[in-house]
């Protein structure tokens, strides 16, 4: 039998396998035993100049010992030891303070027998001129993309060939809200529907675990932000009784914490260096019914968090602001993204989150911010956008899927006079920009890591762009 009949066979084997141990249709709410639970996760988050997270789950209640030094620390560095809990779903937050700007860090931990290894760089002091390399994405695991018995998630590996700085995961890191109808073998464990914290939990480890995952995040770290799948499809924070524990197994896994008067918070800011400044957006937990009329009474973001925004993005005097939304500004998405646009691009009255959106971008315009640049996902498409409004020019950048349905690009919004850039479909893809003093480079690479699109911006020319 040659090779690629004997892998043909073992395909259908395992498939008849899978077909037969799993239930079909909707399977109940709860997670199914895990048998992989001896495995040691780690992920850094929420790296900053002088801090940051390393994030830990064992399989079962232990304690670890964790080193982290500089790579070039001969002396061993800090040594930690900590104990992972059955009432926090064996997961240690271990928060490191006193870091040192821009150094690349190593880290060790053991557990049970097992040892990881990885690494992270901390961010440039905000004065600093530096080189960031950043990538960016979204939507994994949806439907019947879920983790392929062989081959996992293979988008992470090639990210990780990419040697970022950080990753922000934009939106989607889970689907609670779907169960894994995959036509190619897959991983079990995906069979269920969330409505317990527990089975929240359980479909953050499931994408967790995957070993091209952990190869990426044990070397890059990571900022998430949540869209609706987190949680159910389309849901808006106020309204939606799943939000809390969804908001809370999001937290658990992504080691974010808001601040002391309002932990629950998910929506902040990181400075990397003279060059760079990211706004993580949360467009889920405070936003008004989809279906509400559009006007000054709708809102996305809530007025507290849209008045952070507009203050912290006009004080910034970074080079680059990245404003970080879930869901797109220029590109027809029904009626869950901030445009008011139709199918064909043109507004319908009433629709969307328009207003809100065009308040933001004309008080920009006004406080003279310039070198705005959006990242988004949510469509299942790559595409490069120029939007302008009464003479101010912004540009949105989308990338995704990771692994999910794949999308085709949408007509724009006319009412931004918006235009498209360069564009990437059918196929699962992450961006990756080069942020260089006033120079900003983007592109969207497909699964492989082949550039399919790129983009040159200029600090000097803020309406310019250049393919």
């Amino acid at each position: 039998m040659t090779p690629r009949r004997r892998r043909l066979a073992y395909r259908l084997a395992l498939a008849f396998l899978l077909c037969g141990a799993a239930p079909s249709g909707l399977a109940p709410a709860t997670p199914a035993a895990d048998e992989r639970a001896g495995r040691l996760l780690v992920t850094v988050a929420e790296v900053a100049d002088d801090r940051a997270v390393l994030w830990l789950r064992a399989g079962a209640p232990e304690r670890l010992r964790v080193r982290v030094a500089s790579v070039d620390d001969a002396t061993g560095g800090r040594r930690f030891e900590v104990e992972a809990r059955a009432d926090w779903d064996h997961i240690v937050r271990l928060p490191l303070q006193g870091l040192r700007p821009a150094t690349r860090y190593a880290y060790e931990v053991e557990s049970a027998g097992e040892r990881v290894e990885g690494s992270f760089v901390s961010a440039p002091p905000a004065e600093a001129a530096a080189r960031v390399r950043l990538l960016w994405s979204g939507d994994l695991g949806g439907g019947g993309h879920c983790r392929d018995v062989e081959d996992g998630y293979p988008i992470f590996r090639a990210m990780a060939r990419r040697r970022a700085d950080f990753f922000i995961f934009n939106g989607d890191t889970i689907y609670a809200d779907h169960v894994c109808h995959a036509t190619t073998p897959h991983v079990p464990g995906n069979e269920f529907v969330a409505v317990t914290l527990d089975g929240y939990r359980a479909k953050h480890r499931y994408n967790r675990e995957d070993p091209a995952v952990q190869e990426f995040l044990r070397v890059t770290s990571v900022y998430a932000i949540w869209d609706d799948h987190e949680v159910t499809n389309n849901f808006a924070g106020p309204t939606e009784p799943l939000m809390p524990i969804g908001r809370r197994a999001f937290r658990d896994y992504w080691a974010i914490d808001g601040p002391a008067e309002e932990p629950d918070r998910l929506y902040r800011s990181v400075r990397w260096g003279r060059s760079l400044e990211v706004f993580i957006l949360d467009t889920r937990q405070y936003r008004s019914r989809n279906e509400a009329l559009d006007g000054p009474d709708k809102t996305m973001l809530g007025a507290a968090q849209r008045s952070w925004l507009l203050e912290r993005v006009s004080a910034s005097d970074a080079t680059w602001k990245l404003i970080v939304s879930s869901v797109p500004l220029g590109v027809f998405t029904r009626s869950d993204s901030w445009t008011s646009a139709n199918f064909l691009g043109y507004p319908r009255p009433g629709a969307g989150f328009a207003w809100e959106r065009d308040l933001i971008l004309r008080t920009l315009r006004e406080r003279g911010v310039r070198n705005v640049v959006f990242l988004s996902g949510d469509v299942h498409h790559a595409q490069f956008l120029r939007h302008e409004i009464d003479g101010y020019v912004v540009h949105e950048l989308m990338a995704g899927p990771l692994a999910a349905r794949a999308g085709v690009p949408r007509f724009v919004d006319r009412s931004l006079h918006s235009r498209s850039l360069g564009s990437l479909g059918l196929v699962n893809n992450f961006g990756e920009i080069v942020v260089d003093g006033g120079r900003l480079t983007a592109w969207i690479r497909d699964d492989s890591g082949k550039m399919r699109v790129k983009l040159k911006l200029s600090a000097e020319e803020p309406g310019g762009d250049y393919l």
